[in-house]
């Protein structure tokens, strides 16, 4: 272990406590996306934190952010004060729980268990204290950390990044940008691209006992869904050249009918039907070929039975890299093997990452986390508490090497 390394691990250890006792207080805040509840204050426990820290925060409300979403809001804050910049961007929001019981954080065996602890507040607790720690150790020289956390990331994040974008609150001589997804240790310099489509059918309701004079959109939503169900299997096929973690699917993903349903009662013929469709691309994919293609196959599957159908499309956010040449990356995986004790490894994300909203504006941008990603969004969601330390000694010493 190197002085620098021991140095940052030890201001860490002395507060290892505040930091689990701090992801716990998270963690029982049930900022569920969707229907996004209790953002408002889960911001301002993170706002509460992050002043104690010395992280100038300040919370910017979302206008423009949808109406279901309750007291949409981003939190900002800064460590340092000089001209080179470093983004250390997370989300404060969590899928939703499979049972209550999630939000009541559990600490056993150097592991806290509960909803968002991998995906991903046990990483903004490590952004946090590695911002912390850098700016208290003297590491930033003239630079600064500038911190984003935002609060509809589960949902595509364009309330909440987009508002970022829009606002031009993202500087595009930033030299890099860091988000403590769950990569469980390894460095994501790639992620996939997303599409999301909702596909509606109209048919005509009939009683059961005159089911002829119906038409069944169940039935020909079925024969809407099999040509993208042989779409899937074939995208499936086509692999990506990234490295991957273990057990990563190579192939793009799609799932099909995530959500489904229609129809008024059970013996009533169904007057209407819907079912959806989301994808993850790889990063070699056309994608805006790639929807044109699916919304293509669905309308000729409509043609051919004379089907009522409307596509609706809900999400389409591009893939993004920066190569592992780069010397951002090359910097990070320097500082990556130092913390961890052993040669660090790129891969592509396998999901879709904030990286994309600063990449488009050429700023090196990377995925690094302390929880995994195997339980993230699971009943046993977790996160080990010398991760979440090791994660922001790894914040901080890249902060210090980048604008040191």
């Amino acid at each position: 272990m190197t002085d620098r390394v021991a140095r940052v691990g030890a201001w860490l250890d002395e507060r290892a406590e505040e930091m689990a006792r701090f992801l716990e207080r998270l963690v029982a805040v049930d900022s569920e996306n969707p229907p996004g509840r209790a953002l408002g204050r889960c911001a301002r426990l993170l706002r509460e934190e992050m002043d104690r820290l010395g992280l100038s925060p300040e919370i910017l409300g979302l206008p423009e952010a949808p109406g279901d979403l309750e007291e949409p809001c981003l939190v900002r804050g800064t460590a340092g004060d000089g001209g080179g910049l470093v983004y250390f961007h997370g989300h404060f929001d969590v899928v939703p729980a499979q049972d209550r019981a999630q939000f009541t954080p559990v600490r056993r065996e150097g592991k806290i268990v509960g909803r968002g602890t991998a995906d991903m507040k046990g990483g903004v607790v490590g952004m946090l204290y590695g911002a912390a720690a850098a700016r208290e150790l003297g590491l930033l020289g003239d630079g600064r950390i500038v911190v984003h956390l935002v609060c509809d990331e589960e949902t595509g994040s364009v309330a909440g990044s987009g508002h970022l974008r829009a606002a031009g609150l993202i500087d595009p001589a930033a030299r890099a940008m860091l988000t403590a997804e769950p990569s469980g240790g390894s460095i994501w310099n790639a992620a996939r691209g997303a599409i999301s489509l909702r596909v509606d059918v109209q048919g005509r309701e009939a009683h059961v006992g005159q089911a002829n004079l119906g038409v069944n959109a169940f039935q020909h939503m079925l024969h809407l869904a099999r040509p993208v169900e042989r779409y899937a299997a074939e995208m499936a096929g086509r692999h990506t050249d990234f490295p991957m973690g273990p057990g990563d699917a190579p192939g793009s993903m799609l799932v099909v009918g995530g959500l489904s349903g229609g129809g008024s009662n059970f013996n009533v013929v169904p007057g209407s039907a819907y079912f959806t469709v989301d994808g993850r691309f790889n990063p070699e994919e056309d994608l805006d070929g790639e929807l044109k293609r699916l919304t293509g196959l669905i309308e000729d599957a409509a043609r051919e039975i004379g089907a009522t159908v409307a596509i609706r499309t809900t999400q389409v956010q591009p893939s993004a890299s920066t190569g592992p040449d780069h010397p951002a990356a090359a910097a990070l995986a320097r500082v990556v093997g130092e913390v961890q004790g052993g040669p660090a490894r790129f891969e592509l994300c396998p999901g879709v990452l904030e990286t994309r909203w600063y990449a488009q504006l050429g700023i090196p941008a990377f995925g690094y986390g302390p929880g995994r990603l195997e339980v993230s969004h699971g009943p046993e969601e977790y996160v080990e508490e010398a991760a979440v330390r090791r994660c922001a000694a790894v914040y901080a010493l890249y902060a210090g090497d980048m604008l040191g």
